[in-house]
């Protein structure tokens, strides 16, 4: 998938391995830097698994339109669809197979 970053600070901490470990240590800066290789490597969001251990799913409420992997707990990688426009389900859904660019907005404890 591409990918794109909200902001240059994030995207800095993203790509550089030590902005991640000084940001958040080495242990989130591995995984941080795991779920972005699989979210490079996959061609649409589809193929990112909805189960652990990434865990990828749509969030609700106020950040609804928002989806998340999980990181070390409680921390998620939080994303939309970049995609314009969002490929969306005859019943309104966003279409996961059809998602081939996100954009990184935040990394944040959501509970």
């Amino acid at each position: 998938m591409v990918i794109y970053f909200k902001t240059k600070k994030l995207q800095k901490i993203c790509n550089n391995r030590t902005e991640s470990i000084k940001k958040f240590g080495p242990k989130m800066a591995r995984k941080l830097q795991q779920r972005l290789m699989e979210l490079k490597a996959a061609s649409c969001l589809d193929d990112i698994s909805r189960v652990p251990p990434s865990r990828c799913h749509q969030l609700s409420g106020n950040r609804n339109g928002q989806l998340s992997v999980d990181l070390e707990h409680p921390y998620r990688l939080l994303f939309i669809p970049a995609n314009n426009p969002i490929p969306v389900t005859q019943d309104g859904g966003m279409e996961w197979a059809k998602v081939t660019e996100i954009e990184i907005v935040e990394i944040a404890d959501t509970h």
